[in-house]
């Protein structure tokens, strides 16, 4: 249908967007009015009605659609699809005190996501069985200010554990080719990780995989000490490479999907181009830290920094954004994977000592866009990067997407303002973060779930399987 002309309904004032009262005898639960709404048509002027917490209608500006309550957007404003946040560490139960279902989905809805799914180690017990899912789904329940599904986890002995977990709803299963950090989830060999792969073939799961090799890192020099080159060197791009050589020819060999954790290595993307050329089943994401920081800027101690695969050099980052743009890199998820101040030794300044992990999970969305927008990157693409794409990762095809039948699970965001990052206002557990500090461009000022403003007093997530529509 070809677009009308209209008149825009937004208020005169760039500052904030309005609610307005409207008959209750009407359409649509929400409705929501504005120049900038970012739909499967790129950033339109549109209104979108919801209904039972979908998106029900999608006309332009000006229809006149009527709703219980109605959203006039500010013509600075942007409706944005809630983000999809596939890599997040949750750590409860077991290890509540590094975060937690309650302060890792308020982070995430400060942050404009709406859906995130966990990561089955650091928790206690790790989600390897059945009976350690149904734990973690227990210690959520009640929690959970965003959606939350799970990942299931692969290690030696559970083969015989993975239909079930199949079956009970988790998204795919996370192993890893060298020690977790946890010794609740031992790594896989090479060959144990084919194995597992031919077995989650026969009913079209996926294996995700830290993708760093065991040998190259035992033969690679020790991190400890407060030299940050001594940490790089001691986690070579050889090690990723390795890694990820191995996960592609058994995804190969096996029919299996796979997918590659937080690639940080630029060395491997000719070979994963040319894997998927050759019609292996194979995904691979980034993150927030391997795109905006530097393994030159980083000071010796700074262990907020310390991650496994490590930031590396800024000729590196350069090349990981050219991933992203030609689809060799498919997404960005946070990798979010707090601890206790204490454990980063920030005092000691150790980085053989810290736990290696950076949190940033509220952050994401404008560390990404502060990097994009420099480069020219238009938002239209961070989003496809940081929500459509995790989500079909996930196969969650009502998420993602501002579109009709979707879920109402969006954001409000201003790409032209400004913050300065302080981590004692975040909602994550613990006050430690590399980018405290740190200005960034674009606010997000409110999140919706299902429709419903997310309020951070009530908890409305769900608690997500594998296959929900």
């Amino acid at each position: 249908m070809e677009e009308q002309p209209h008149m825009s309904t937004s208020p005169e004032s760039n500052e904030t967007a309005q609610s307005v009262s409207a008959e209750p005898a009407t359409a649509f639960d929400l409705v929501l009015r504005g120049e900038q709404m970012l739909t499967t048509a790129g950033i339109v002027a549109r209104e979108i009605g919801i209904r039972d917490g979908r998106v029900t209608a999608i006309e332009p500006l000006g229809s006149g659609l009527q709703g219980a309550e109605v959203i006039e957007l500010a013509s600075n404003q942007v409706m944005i699809p809630g983000l999809v946040d596939t890599h997040v560490h949750v750590n409860e139960p077991g290890r509540t005190e590094w975060e937690g279902f309650e302060s890792a989905t308020k982070a995430a809805a400060a942050g404009g996501v709406t859906t995130l799914i966990d990561m089955p180690l650091n928790s206690i017990p790790s989600t390897v069985t059945v009976e350690a899912l149904n734990i973690k789904r227990r210690a959520a329940a009640g929690k959970t200010y965003i959606d939350v599904g799970f990942w299931g986890g692969a290690i030696p002995g559970n083969e015989g554990d993975l239909r079930g977990l199949h079956d009970e709803g988790v998204f795919g299963f996370k192993c890893f080719l060298l020690h977790s950090g946890v010794d609740e989830f031992p790594h896989l060999t090479a060959d144990e990780m084919e194995a597992d792969m031919a077995e989650l073939a026969k009913y079209d799961s996926l294996m995700i995989v830290h993708a760093e090799d065991s040998r190259a890192i035992d033969h690679a020099p020790t991190a400890e000490g407060n030299q940050y080159a001594n940490f790089l060197a001691s986690r070579p791009r050889g090690a990723e490479n390795v890694a990820v050589a191995e996960v592609i020819e058994r995804a190969r060999w096996t029919g299996a999907r796979a997918h590659i954790l937080h690639l940080s290595s630029s060395d491997a993307l000719p070979m994963i181009a040319s894997a998927r050329r050759d019609g292996v089943k194979l995904t691979v994401e980034t993150c927030p830290h391997y795109l905006t920081l530097l393994a030159e800027e980083i000071p010796n101690g700074a262990t907020a920094y310390k991650c496994c695969p490590p930031i590396r050099e800024a000729s590196n980052r350069e090349l990981l954004w050219q991933g992203l743009l030609d689809g060799t890199i498919d997404c960005i998820v946070s990798d979010h994977s707090p601890s206790t101040v204490d454990l980063k030794d920030v005092e000691g300044g150790d980085f053989g000592v810290a736990w290696g992990g950076v949190a940033s999970l509220q952050l994401g969305l404008s560390l990404i866009w502060t990097e994009a927008k420099r480069r020219g990157i238009g938002l239209p693409q961070v989003m496809e990067w940081m929500s459509a794409k995790p989500a079909a990762l996930a196969g969650l095809t009502n998420k993602g997407r501002i579109a009709l039948g979707c879920d109402a699970d969006f954001a409000i965001f201003e790409p032209d303002s400004a913050q300065v990052v302080d981590v004692r206002n975040l909602h994550h557990k613990n006050p430690i973060s590399p980018y405290d500090g740190r200005a960034l461009a674009g606010v997000v000022t409110g999140t919706w779930l299902r429709g419903q403003k997310v309020d951070f007093e009530n908890p409305r997530g769900r608690m997500l399987r594998r296959g929900d529509v």
